[in-house]
């Protein structure tokens, strides 16, 4: 495998982990949003990778795969109630509708997604590395 391969690959990673940041950012910043454009809570949203094949013809013989966003999917899995018979949004038994989204439960996600970005980061970085040192020998 070259190394212009190897970057290609993490490059493919590091844009899929971004998307996985950016919508797990999105669920945490509107984890109380109880109304919305289309009516409703907030829907929490998670991101579908999958693994491509390159994009060139040499890439069928070889095994190597590519990470890209397959979907980013609307969790429908229901919404919390709360009772705050304060709230604008509450019905009239003072039980408002939020998001089913645990706070935790993003953070871990953020986290891995985070650590996933860096891994890219330095295997992109290594195989940069040694693109320099190998033009270095050729000198």
């Amino acid at each position: 495998m070259n190394v212009f391969k190897v970057m290609d690959i993490t490059a493919s990673g590091l844009t899929a982990q971004r998307q996985r940041l950016n919508v797990i950012a999105e669920n945490l910043a509107n984890a109380n949003t109880t109304r919305t454009p289309e009516g409703g809570p907030y829907v929490r949203k998670s991101v579908v990778l999958e693994s491509r094949p390159a994009d060139d013809f040499a890439s069928i013989l070889d095994t190597s795969q590519k990470v890209a966003v397959a979907d980013v999917t609307q969790d429908r899995d229901g919404v919390r109630m709360d009772y705050d018979p304060g709230h604008p949004d509450a019905d009239a038994n003072g039980m408002v509708k939020l998001p089913n989204i645990n706070p935790v439960t993003e953070m871990v996600s953020l986290t891995m997604a985070s650590r996933t970005f860096d891994a890219n980061v330095a295997v992109f970085r290594t195989a940069k590395a040694m693109a320099m040192k190998a033009l270095e020998i050729g000198r």
